[in-house]
């Protein structure tokens, strides 16, 4: 018999036998229990993380010869036959290959008749953003109303591309990415069932690369038994992964906080002749300096069982500050980004290590060049440093208003997540360095409802790595999750730091934001547009001889 993947072998035939996503299995479960089902569900989530899995399990549920459960038996005929992928009732669309209209009429043509075998006729539309408008739009009314024995099942990874008339219609549920424990876990029964030796570190190694998805990280376990001949040795792990041991990368940061750059340099040397990928060495580089800074910051707090025992990382959590911690946690993230920027990889990599020794978070000074091998002590130009954190008021105090705030009334706030009050907003033009506000929209590519949020808002200030945003009262209602931390996410990404946005309630100091700006210039561009029209000897010369007149509507500026 031909070998089968282990990601199609081990796939869930039961809700019990799922792995995460509990609040779905859960919703799931009471609506096929109490018989209160809907008639159309959307999946989202990342790759690999049981949407079509989930929708699979569903449709044997309704359809079991058993009788509808949220327990199919998986030895009935239906249930055989679904997981074998020739149910007839259930009709699975690939919308990335499918996405013209007639291929939803054709759907919608053969949902009116009773389904063949079962007692529902599932639809399970993947990757259903791919559809095209118009595709949509025909799909729109038998969303609506489908007839009684139709059951919809969309799945996508982009949610956001879906209209807002689909989503009103359906029943979302957002599936999560797996923790890597999760993942770990899962391969160690797998690997257990299929009696194959295996390294605890080599499964840490494949749950971290898994990056949240069960099917690759299942995927990556297959490479992984081939290229270890049947077996799972760590050292061969990192060696297919192209990463690195832990004590390695831990190495850099000894060499760092002593300031020794012979020694950092002879760490990139011993980690090159690996030949790993340098983006993942950077990516652990980040993960060890938050476990040193959750260490020094948060005594008691653990990531794992193991994190308190390390006596390098609590030595390093010693000898380095917070600040340096922070400091060196940016330049590797945004060092991680910038490899594709680079003359090739290891150049960018070693260029991201000696900008940690060269600076440190200061006053905002030019650094120096350091001497005798030292770190140099001059700080760091202002936008790569942190912001230093605001003391908290005492106990009971309220969060103080922005010098700025002309509102009458306590100001109403809405933020991505809860933080601690902060110092007043300090007023700035160019946060941290960085373009103004409408820069930072076009950067971080805003578009959609979180375009329409970011537009009507104008940034007042900032507090450490929070922003201020000041919103007309009438827009109040725009400043909801997960708007917010959509914005919050894409603006952390180009500003190369985690960003929190705080929404106050302005009627004044909202007044120029970039669409209250756009406006203006539309309405000076109409009005240069008109004054044109009117001013032009044609025109006046028709006005004089034929009585015409000029429709203001009809006038539209010329766009450049």
């Amino acid at each position: 018999m031909s070998y089968q993947v282990l990601a199609r072998k081990w796939r869930p035939r039961k809700f019990a036998e799922l792995v995460g996503q509990e609040h779905v299995v859960r919703a799931l479960t009471n609506a096929l229990d109490s018989g209160r089902m809907h008639h159309a569900y959307l999946f989202t989530g990342t790759r690999g993380v049981g949407k079509t899995t989930i929708a699979r399990i569903f449709a044997k549920s309704l359809n079991c010869e058993r009788g509808e459960s949220a327990d199919p038996c998986g030895e009935c005929a239906v249930c055989t036959a679904v997981d074998a992928g020739r149910f007839v009732d259930l009709l699975e669309i690939d919308a990335a290959s499918n996405t013209g209209v007639d291929d939803v009429r054709e759907v919608i043509e053969n949902a009116q008749y009773a389904p063949a075998r079962g007692r529902f006729k599932v639809y399970l539309v993947d990757e259903v953003h791919m559809l095209s408008k118009p595709a949509f739009n025909a799909l729109l009314k038998t969303l609506e109303e489908p007839p009684p024995h139709v059951k919809f099942l969309l799945a996508t990874t982009d949610p956001q591309k879906l209209p807002v008339t689909v989503l009103s219609r359906c029943l979302r549920f957002n599936l999560k990415r797996l923790l890597p424990d999760q993942i770990a876990g899962q391969m160690r029964h797998i690997l257990g069932a299929e009696h194959i030796d295996f390294d605890d570190q080599a499964i840490a190694e494949l749950s971290r690369a898994a990056d949240g998805s069960m099917r690759d990280g299942l995927s990556l376990l297959d490479q992984a038994i081939a290229y270890g001949g049947g077996a799972l040795k760590a050292a061969e792990v990192r060696a297919m992964l192209g990463s690195v041991e832990r004590g390695q990368v831990l190495g850099l940061l000894g060499a760092l906080a002593t300031g020794d750059g012979q020694a950092l340099m002879a760490e990139c040397a011993r980690i090159a002749s690996f030949s790993p990928d340098f983006g993942s060495v950077l990516d652990d580089l980040a993960a060890a300096l938050h476990r040193i800074q959750l260490l020094q910051l948060v005594p008691g707090y653990r990531l794992d069982q193991n994190d308190g025992d390390d006596p390098v990382l609590a030595d390093l959590a010693e000898r380095m500050t917070p600040e340096d911690v922070q400091l060196y946690y940016q330049i590797a993230t945004a060092g991680r980004r910038d490899l594709a920027l680079a003359p090739d990889t290891r150049t960018g990599f070693e260029m991201a290590l000696l900008r940690m020794l060269a600076f440190r978070p200061g006053d905002g000074a030019t650094p120096v060049a350091a001497s005798g091998g030292q770190r140099p002590t001059a700080p760091s130009h202002p936008s790569a440093a942190p912001s230093a954190p605001a003391a908290a008021p005492a106990q009971g105090a309220r969060p103080v208003t922005p010098p700025h705030s002309t509102s009458a009334s306590p100001a109403r706030e809405n933020t991505a997540a809860a933080a601690p009050p902060a110092a007043p907003v300090q007023r700035i033009a160019n946060p941290g360095g960085l373009p103004d506000w409408e820069a930072l929209i076009q950067r971080a590519d805003l578009r959609g409802p979180i375009g329409q949020l970011a537009q009507n808002s104008a940034l007042r200030g900032r507090e450490g790595q929070t922003l201020v945003l000041a919103l007309q009262p009438t827009h109040m209602h725009l400043a909801v999750e997960p708007i917010i931390g959509q914005i919050a996410d894409r603006l952390s990404e180009v500003m190369g730091e985690p960003i929190r946005l705080r929404f106050v309630e302005d009627s004044q100091g909202a007044a120029h934001t970039p669409a209250a700006r756009a406006a203006e210039a539309r309405s000076v561009a109409q009005s240069a547009a008109e004054a044109s029209i009117e001013g032009d000897p044609l025109v006046q010369a028709l006005k004089r001889e034929f009585g015409a007149r000029v429709v203001p509507q009809s006038i539209k500026p010329i766009e450049s």
